[in-house]
């Protein structure tokens, strides 16, 4: 019983995981490479175009 139990915490918690792993990971990457695009263009008039 208690290795069922176990299989199913297992089950759920693991996607779970990864998936809030890979968010994160996206967003500090994402935000690394939007402040290295700012860096690298400073200057340009195209910085200055509205999102």
């Amino acid at each position: 019983m208690l290795g069922g139990v176990a299989i199913v915490i297992a089950v759920l918690l693991i996607p779970v995981g990864v998936l809030m792993t890979g968010a994160m990971a996206s967003a500090v990457l994402g935000e690394f490479a939007y402040r290295d695009g700012r860096r690298r263009h400073e200057g340009s008039e195209l910085l200055d175009l509205p999102d």
